[in-house]
């Protein structure tokens, strides 16, 4: 109806479409959402100008994430692991590469190694979280001590408990400070 009414790049027409990419998203339905969100973002993109277009771009990364979550939740971490790299592309692009969404992606990509034992290519990752976090939010948010524990979560995983207890210490204090 908008796209008749006002064209095909009207910001409503946008609107549109990503409120329905949002709602067959939250179904699962990622084959329907995909090309609706690459519509919003070229329209988005055209309307402001291509380097703004974290809002569009975020929600296409988010939407990489849970598809690459998906897959690894039913052990499919072929599937899963070039669709979290490629949402993590998106949000450093977006958002540069300090953002704290971009420390949410790196996260949940060091998660999927970490599942499979990888902790060599973990490790920097939630390294890399930790700092943008530190950087971003302060030493004392409590996402960093999210970060914190996560990183002392992959130490432990490795009998590594020397490196693990002085983060899981930090972290607790904190959490003692909210």
């Amino acid at each position: 109806m908008w796209e008749k009414a006002q064209g095909s790049d009207h910001p409503n027409v946008f609107a549109s479409l990503t409120m329905l990419a949002r709602l067959y998203t939250k179904q699962g339905d990622y084959a329907k959402a995909e090309p609706l969100l690459k519509r919003a973002l070229a329209i988005w993109e055209k309307a402001q100008g291509p380097d703004h277009s974290d809002v569009v771009a975020s929600m296409l990364a988010d939407l990489y994430a849970e598809q690459g979550d998906y897959y690894a939740e039913q052990g499919d971490y072929v599937k899963a692991e070039p669709l979290l790299k490629r949402s993590l592309a998106i949000r450093e692009k977006a958002l540069g590469p300090d953002h704290p969404y971009v420390a949410t992606s790196l996260d949940i990509l060091a998660f999927l190694y970490a599942e499979q034992g990888d902790y060599v290519k973990a490790e920097p990752l939630l390294k890399r979280s930790l700092a943008i976090r530190e950087k971003a939010l302060g030493p004392d948010h409590p996402k960093v001590a999210a970060s914190l524990t996560m990183l002392a979560g992959l130490y432990t995983k490795q009998g590594d408990h020397a490196r693990a207890e002085p983060l899981y210490k930090r972290a607790a204090a904190i959490r003692a400070i909210e």
